[in-house]
């Protein structure tokens, strides 16, 4: 089974994934002057897995390999990727006991509403595509997707370099992913209410009942047939 450049590079980017999540699981806030190599190994390695995501797409194009396989583990990946940055960023590896506070400005709601937008998004591309509509990416989630990615290497390369003046944009940058990602999620529920507002998809009737006809007197055969039961 031989597998194109453009799919062997979306595969390299899932490896990358791994490493990355492998880095940032291993960091511990409250050693972070000497666990800062970290930071900087994982910064290079999620700014070459986003380099990637560019490079393998426009491959598909240029070499019209587009394939089913790609058009599914790429979105994944990037989702992966993204997802788990952020959820990592929430957790007890970045938090400081001693000044009490999440050292990366993300807290536990905004992961919520991060993922809650792509499991959200996924439901819907996939029934509507079931239904034989098209419900492709808009230029809204592209948006979404680089927000998120420069908010990751924001994040990553303030901690890692120790940039003090760099802090007031971290913490911008987060919000501002919060904020696309909520209007994002808007976005393609507005772009939904076509199939989701249906009578079907809310679970009213799709048909109404004929006319009732009124009941027959007692003792006569129904119309159209004889007492006797002979057409």
């Amino acid at each position: 089974m031989r597998i194109n450049l453009p799919n062997q590079i979306t595969l390299g980017r899932l490896g990358l994934a791994i490493v990355f999540f492998a880095l940032l699981s291993c960091f511990d806030a409250g050693r972070i002057d000497d666990l800062r190599w970290l930071l900087h190994a994982s910064f290079w390695v999620f700014l070459v897995a986003a380099l990637t995501d560019i490079v393998d797409g426009l491959l598909a194009r240029m070499m019209r390999s587009v394939t089913s396989f790609g058009r599914i583990l790429d979105p994944v990946v990037d989702k992966v990727m993204v997802c788990g940055a952020f959820i990592l960023f929430g957790s007890r590896q970045f938090w400081d006991s001693q000044g009490n506070v999440n050292i990366t400005d993300v807290q536990p709601w905004m992961v919520i509403v991060i993922i809650s937008r792509e499991l959200l998004v996924s439901a819907m591309r996939s029934h509507a595509e079931g239904e034989g509509q098209e419900f492709g990416a808009s230029w809204v989630g592209k948006l979404k997707m680089f927000v998120q990615s420069v908010t990751v290497c924001v994040v990553l390369g303030q901690l890692a370099w120790n940039l003090g003046a760099l802090q007031p944009l971290r913490t911008a940058c987060v919000w501002l992913t919060v904020i696309v990602t909520a209007l994002s999620a808007a976005s393609y529920l507005h772009r939904a209410r076509a199939f989701l507002l249906t009578s079907a998809a809310l679970g009213g009737s799709v048909a109404t009942a004929g006319p009732s006809l009124p009941p027959e007197p007692a003792g006569e055969a129904p119309r159209g047939q004889s007492s006797s039961g002979d057409p």
